[in-house]
């Protein structure tokens, strides 16, 4: 895929068969610093996060002359032969390339940000997004909007959070609501 500036993607991948890629709390925590480290150096500003037991979900926006490739080749790159040397594991850690979608709209890019903050909850390992540690969630919530609401909408490089959301209880609100459609689904289902 080729990436274009300004715009948001949705970026993925899973363990290669399935298999964990965070066995140990010590390896989300890497990973972690691996995005830390890197987002500023192939100027990618990550709106959402979430690290799964094998897989993960972020979503980036590349800024003027960077490189999601780039920044997702050497991330993922240098988790796998930490991981590797740590565990003894060798082969293929990923199940391929990542894969990545062109998210079109805010709208999209605020509800995915809810589907990623989701997915611990929907996988049944924790009760509530802020109960999981390996994803921004808290970062989200623990801020409050310094933006007049009036210039929300026309902020350049201002996070999602603080565009859509005046609070972090604004948007704990907003992912409490796909909860319950999460819950309604299944309960339909059933």
């Amino acid at each position: 895929m080729k990436y274009e500036d300004e715009k948001y993607y949705h970026v993925y991948n899973r363990g290669a068969h399935k298999a964990p890629l965070f066995m140990l709390e010590e390896h989300y925590r890497y990973c972690i610093r691996l995005i830390d480290k890197y987002n500023s150096k192939f100027c990618i500003s990550v709106e959402a996060y979430c690290l799964m037991t094998n897989h993960y979900h972020l979503l980036v926006q590349q800024m003027e002359g960077g490189s999601i490739s780039r920044f997702i080749q050497t991330i993922f790159n240098a988790y796998a032969q930490g991981f590797n040397v740590q565990t003894g594991h060798s082969g293929t850690l990923f199940q391929g390339k990542a894969k990545a979608i062109e998210v079109d709209s805010d709208d999209y890019a605020v509800r995915l940000c809810r589907y990623i903050h989701l997915n611990p909850v929907v996988a049944g390992f924790v009760s509530t997004p802020e109960q999981w540690e390996w994803s921004d969630f808290q970062k989200w919530i623990d801020y409050q909007s310094n933006i007049p609401s009036n210039l929300r909408r026309v902020a350049a490089k201002v996070p999602l959070r603080e565009i859509y959301f005046e609070s972090g209880k604004a948007y704990t609100e907003f992912v409490s609501l796909g909860q319950e459609e999460q819950e309604l689904k299944k309960y339909m289902l059933e």
